[in-house]
């Protein structure tokens, strides 16, 4: 548990994840937490969430460089919604994200050498280093599906995202509903 943090915890979702192409449904979603102690055990407050579908079409506005919705794609794109959220404001001094794709947070972090997807991941890359010049940023990886509470949360949300369904609201999901 680091001390006077913000913690984030993001996931994305793919109905089919071989053969994706464009067409191919994908979510993301984040949550935000403040005075989580990182067990799982559903302790924090939650004080913002956000989820999408990962937008493939360069025509679009809101496109980050998706060429297919995928899983990474869409865990890519969850971060990267959370560092422009990060980029709006925020008083804390320390950030951490923590996520169930080592794939995305070491791209993000530019530890591993990108190989697909290539506009996204720099686009990715760029918003990692924006906020790393304002606040203390780290990511902390989260093995999925095992129960804890705000990386259920996060699920949920990129899942009903990619469904095109609302997510539920907090006092009504209960962690493991998709």
């Amino acid at each position: 548990m680091v001390l006077n943090a913000i913690y984030i915890y993001v996931d994305g979702s793919c109905e089919e994840n071989r053969n994706v192409t464009p067409e191919t449904p994908a979510g993301w979603g984040f949550c935000v937490i403040e005075g989580d102690n990182g067990l799982g055990r559903g302790h924090g407050n939650l004080i913002h969430e956000e989820s999408g579908k990962v937008i493939t079409d360069g025509e679009s506005e809101f496109f980050l460089g998706a060429e297919v919705g995928s899983n990474n794609t869409a865990e890519l794109s969850a971060i990267a919604h959370a560092l422009r959220w990060l980029l709006m404001g925020n008083d804390k001094k320390n950030i951490i994200i923590k996520g169930d794709s080592q794939y995305a947070m070491n791209i993000a972090m530019g530890k591993w050498k990108i190989k697909a997807n290539r506009e996204l991941a720099l686009r990715v890359q760029d918003l990692w280093n924006e906020v790393l010049c304002i606040k203390k940023i780290n990511c902390e990886h989260i093995k999925a599906h095992r129960g804890h509470r705000w990386n259920e949360r996060a699920d949920h949300l990129a899942f009903r995202a990619m469904k095109g369904d609302s997510a539920l609201p907090l006092q009504f999901w209960k962690p493991g509903k998709r």
